[in-house]
């Protein structure tokens, strides 16, 4: 597969709509996890990112603007002892309470499936990261309808153990803008990873279309100690 550019990718891509990419950083030392939110109606637009504990929850910029909550406000983050759930819906709570029972990542989305905001059925996309003594793998899922089809779920997971430093996998929700948006197609990208954190959040947020970008979170974990930072951008101030 081949090496793309995440900059490049985004910059060409008007509207992938939700994205989330897991990776390593070049000295291999750090997991990184980025999660980014888009929007073409005023309700999407009108997000930001808030700190919740150990991860993030979206919030309404203006309450007096906000209309439907129920697929854009849940939190993209949870943190489940060495696993980091990253996704674009209310399935990070799913996965987290099913991984907490001891079911597995794919297990725990059996019950889920793509968003029911007809004709675009938009995937839902999930990442989780496990670090556990030095060691690091992380998976990808995808829950998509069938060409559209209201009545048929296709399913994916992707695992990548020990994933190369100044790699990444980058997965979104849209192959680009559209009516209805056409679904994500295939494995998640294979991407680059470069940068300390503060370098590769400006590349991040710089890529992504000016109009339609909302928000941004991106964390590096330090595969030995477990330590994080992370960093939050949001187009409304």
């Amino acid at each position: 597969m081949k090496l793309l550019s995440l900059e490049e990718e985004l910059r060409s891509n008007a509207y992938p709509g939700r994205g989330i990419v897991l990776g390593r950083t070049p000295d291999g030392k750090k997991a990184v996890a980025a999660y980014f939110i888009m929007g073409r109606s005023v309700n999407s637009r009108n997000r930001v990112f808030v700190e919740d504990g150990d991860g993030i929850r979206t919030q309404a910029f203006d309450e007096a603007k906000l209309e439907d909550p129920s697929l854009i406000i849940y939190a993209p983050v949870r943190v489940l002892g060495n696993k980091t759930i990253v996704t674009n819906g209310d399935q990070t709570d799913t996965i987290y309470e099913g991984m907490d029972k001891q079911l597995t990542f794919e297990q725990s989305l059996r019950c889920r499936e793509f968003e029911p905001d007809g004709p675009n059925f938009t995937p839902r996309i999930s990442g989780i990261m496990h670090i556990e003594r030095g060691g690091f793998n992380f998976a990808m899922s995808i829950l998509k309808s069938d060409n559209g089809c209201p009545d048929s779920c296709n399913r994916f997971t992707f695992a990548y153990e020990n994933p190369k430093a100044g790699t990444g996998r980058f997965i979104h929700t849209y192959m680009h803008d559209g009516d209805p948006l056409p679904s994500f197609e295939g494995e998640p990208k294979l991407v680059a990873v470069s940068g300390e954190i503060d370098e590769f959040t400006q590349m991040l947020w710089n890529s992504l279309n000016e109009e339609n970008k909302v928000s941004l979170f991106v964390r590096y974990i330090d595969l030995e100690s477990g330590a994080w930072e992370s960093r939050i951008v949001n187009k409304n101030q």
